[in-house]
């Protein structure tokens, strides 16, 4: 959040310009120096003359938070690209007041692409159809459904939900509400009773969920102020669809909870895309298999993907 401060000195009064922020707990500001108060300065004004200025400026006073996650990935450079990309996205949004065109704009990006990974195939014009008049003429009602059903998940996650068991088991009720699976039935309450294969690989007995579920919760709260957030959101979701608590629906709940760790941190949710499916599915392989680098590269990649295209929304807008 950025705004102006006046302050007086012997009959004079100056502007600064100010940002603050908060990241794994800790507060950080950047003051600017604006002149002279004229009456005509405003904080839109500041922040297009000094665009790049001042993002450059963010990016070193935040430097002692990222610097040391630059091993993360095989390219050392992705994680100056993402925390670039993250405060250009987020000082675009307040230099155009354009947080409703972004939410609006990414909730379709990411339903589409979320839900088309599991399996859904209605055509991205319907989708918006239906974002933007609350109907469509699509035929399959289940795969309607499930686009409604995830347009209330996101906005859950964005409002509501916490860390919990319960919030976890809420969100994938209001993701699956009113769907059928494959055989008729709608889908089960609460987390799975029966053995899964995923991709010729054993997810977690149906006794050991509860309890790593607990233990994913308790390690995500230790960890909350100490480790990198994109890091700590990557790893959440790979020991969640590893767990793979529910019947289905595990996917698009894990995207939706490690964008919620995002978005407490400051940065902007990021979108998993279709068409890096197989790439994706490969990187979570790849990690289970101790090849984290791998998985960690295709993640800050995909965020530094989702961030460009957003940005490039809003400047056309």
């Amino acid at each position: 959040m950025s705004y102006l401060i006046f302050q007086k000195n012997k009959g004079q009064e100056y502007v600064y310009f100010v940002k603050k922020a908060s990241m794994l707990g800790k507060q950080y500001s950047l003051k600017k120096y604006v002149g002279l108060n004229t009456g005509l300065i405003s904080k839109e004004t500041f922040l297009s003359n000094n665009f790049k200025t001042l993002i450059q400026e963010e990016l070193e006073l935040r430097k002692p938070l990222w610097e040391k996650a630059q091993k993360l990935a095989y390219d050392e450079t992705l994680v100056l690209d993402v925390e670039e990309k993250a405060i250009e996205l987020n000082n675009l949004i307040e230099l155009k007041n354009a947080s409703t065109i972004h939410d609006s704009e990414f909730a379709k990006e990411f339903v589409y692409n979320s839900n088309n990974i599991e399996g859904s195939r209605i055509p991205k014009e319907k989708l918006i159809e239906l974002f933007e008049k609350g109907k469509t003429t699509h035929a399959n009602i289940n795969e309607v459904i499930e686009v409604e059903n995830s347009i209330k998940a996101f906005e859950y996650i964005k409002l509501k939900f916490s860390f919990g068991k319960l919030h976890i088991k809420r969100l994938y009720h209001i993701l699956t509400k009113e769907l059928v699976l494959e055989n008729g039935q709608h889908y089960p309450r609460g987390f799975r009773k029966l053995p899964i294969i995923v991709g010729n690989e054993p997810t977690s007995d149906p006794d050991k969920i509860e309890k790593e579920i607990k233990e994913l919760l308790t390690w995500n709260k230790k960890n909350s102020k100490t480790m990198y957030p994109f890091q700590r959101a990557f790893d959440f979701h790979l020991q969640y669809e590893s767990t793979h608590p529910f019947r289905d629906g595990n996917g698009r709940t894990g995207r939706l909870i490690m964008n919620k760790i995002l978005l407490q941190n400051n940065y902007p949710p990021i979108i998993i895309y279709k068409d890096n499916k197989q790439a994706y599915f490969n990187s979570i392989k790849a990690a289970r298999e101790g090849d984290k680098k791998k998985y960690y590269q295709f993640m800050l990649e995909q965020t530094k993907k989702t961030y460009t295209q957003i940005i490039n929304t809003i400047q056309t807008k």
